[in-house]
């Protein structure tokens, strides 16, 4: 009535497979990531809403990137179809630059996390959060 499964299960732990990053690379790749998102955000606020300011940061933002996978970050020409609120891409802006900030201080990146705050200062600011 009962026949033995044949093959292997594909949930058995065995050796991995493929390339081990350290918990060192996997943090610069997590904050390259944040960084990325943050810098997409920010282009899409430049299209929407242009400022002196996000233009400095999003050159600041791309530098890092940079910094971290060794190779200039894809910027994507910013499409805002139904017109996004400037509200809502600032919240946005805000949590992935906190996060950002969380990543960087773990991996004790000085200058990531600088860059974090500062972004989630202005970010804070533009929606009238006070700490």
């Amino acid at each position: 009535m009962y026949e033995p499964i044949r093959t292997k299960s594909v949930h058995t732990h065995g050796p991995r497979r493929g390339p081990h990053r350290s918990r060192q690379e996997e943090l610069d790749a997590r904050l390259a990531w944040h960084l990325t998102a943050l810098l997409t955000v920010t282009d899409e606020l430049r299209a929407v809403a242009p400022a002196a300011g996000l233009d400095e940061a999003g050159c600041r933002l791309a530098l890092q990137v940079e910094r971290l996978r060794g190779s200039a970050p894809l910027r994507a020409v910013p499409t805002i179809a139904g017109g996004t609120p400037v509200a809502a891409l600032h919240q946005r802006a805000h949590m992935l630059a906190g996060q950002a900030l969380v990543v960087a201080t773990g991996r004790g990146d000085e200058a990531g996390a600088a860059l974090a705050a500062e972004r989630m200062r202005a970010h804070a600011e533009a929606l009238g959060i006070t700490a």
